[in-house]
């Protein structure tokens, strides 16, 4: 049996006469020491899912284990003991109290139980602000600290309880590339602990730190663009840098330019593509944003399909 065990999980929201279904018959397994990643876009049921996993939310079926316990079976203060000793929330957006210091933040989990003496309670947030790179900010009030500091801050609170399962709502969101890379970095460590660690995000660059993806999607079901034949004057921008990537285009006649936007306002050039080649294949392959824009500097007429018609086309040798 795995330490975490989520079985034909279902969750239905009813309103105004019509059921949504969240969650959909969603099964996933973990095992200590293993970081998963809950990747999808926003509506996907990611956050649905992290409340049950929680015991914010009850599932309308299905069941989740948790080394043999099933939180779908606990009563009112077993599901209470289970939030306060079993399991760490950590928010999108930080959730610290703005009046206090770094380490009272993570104390307070500590603090509002009396079973636990203030001076402990302290010594614990010192010891975890220490394992996350923030000793030296342990006085700092959140104002004082980076969005990156405050989402560490905000990862040892969830720990000061040393729960078994750390919940991670976004927490790369609201950070830079900078920032998001330190708070995956001290994720991927903390999976030594021996704990399980579950992630919502629908930022790609946790995926290659995961041990374990689970795809997200409405309805439990990704749509595949339709193919189309697609025409475009000279001039003409196909698409811009930061925008979603579905689509790659093979083109039949003309050629393209693909460019980056610069700090400074100026633009670069980064390729030429002719006829009888592709692009934007990366975006849509992998789920990122477009890291270039692309237009069109002669008459063009291309083929636009969606990555998995793409790959195939790949596997066959068309392209």
């Amino acid at each position: 049996m795995s330490a975490l065990e989520v079985t034909n999980l279902v969750k239905e929201y009813r309103g105004d006469g019509y059921v949504v279904r969240v969650l959909d018959d969603l099964s996933f397994t973990a095992d200590k020491g293993e970081l998963v990643v809950l990747l999808g876009p926003s509506g996907s049921g990611k956050t649905t899912l992290l409340s049950c996993l929680g015991a914010m939310l009850s599932p309308t079926s299905g069941s989740i284990e948790i080394e043999g316990t099933d939180l779908t079976e606990l009563n009112g203060p077993s599901r209470d003991q289970y939030r306060r000793t079993r399991v760490g929330f950590v928010f999108q957006g930080f959730n610290l109290i703005p009046s206090l210091s770094a380490r009272e933040n993570v104390a307070v989990p500590l603090l509002i139980n009396k079973k636990v003496k203030r001076a402990d309670a302290y010594a614990r947030a010192d010891a975890l602000l220490e394992r996350v790179g923030l000793a030296d900010r342990a006085g700092h009030k959140p104002s004082q600290l980076s969005g990156g500091q405050q989402q560490r801050v905000a990862v040892a609170r969830g720990l000061v309880t040393d729960p078994f399962l750390l919940i991670a709502d976004e927490p790369t969101a609201n950070l830079d590339h900078i920032q998001a890379e330190a708070v995956i970095r001290l994720l991927r460590e903390l999976r030594d602990d021996g704990r399980v660690i579950i992630v919502s995000t629908h930022d790609g660059r946790l995926v290659p730190v995961a041990d374990r993806v689970v795809h997200m999607a409405p309805g439990g079901v990704a749509i595949e663009p339709e193919r189309v034949r697609v025409r475009y004057a000279p001039g003409e921008v196909i698409f811009l840098q930061g925008q979603h990537a579905e689509l790659v285009y093979v083109i039949e006649e003309g050629d393209v330019e693909i460019y980056r936007d610069v700090g400074d306002g100026t633009e670069e050039s980064l390729a030429m593509i002719p006829a009888g080649n592709y692009f934007g294949e990366l975006g849509a392959l992998m789920g990122f944003p477009r890291s270039a824009s692309a237009r069109a500097t002669t008459e063009v007429v291309a083929e636009a399909m969606g990555a998995n018609e793409f790959r195939q086309g790949v596997e066959d040798g068309k392209y």
